[in-house]
């Protein structure tokens, strides 16, 4: 799971939280439309803001990983 791939979305603010039991990546769209959806091992994250769609997609790790989003805020927690 790469934090980069979401910091490179315009306006959002991300960050990855490590902890013993595994890792945390919480990313801040604002006001832009989130949506989410999990294939297998691949979170794609598309970003609506205005005429704006950016699609991007989030490689998870293979022993699990959960992915929520709510009012435009994106938490994966990888690792419990």
């Amino acid at each position: 799971m790469t934090l980069e791939r979401i910091s490179q979305q315009s306006g959002s603010i991300s960050r990855r939280y490590s902890y013993d039991d595994g890792d945390v990546v919480v990313a801040d769209f604002g006001t832009a439309d989130v949506a989410v959806d999990v294939l297998e091992d691949v979170a794609i994250v598309i970003v609506e803001d205005g005429d704006d769609a950016l699609q991007t997609e989030i490689e998870l790790p293979t022993d699990g990983a959960e992915v929520l989003i709510n009012n435009g805020v994106l938490t994966i927690t990888e690792g419990r």
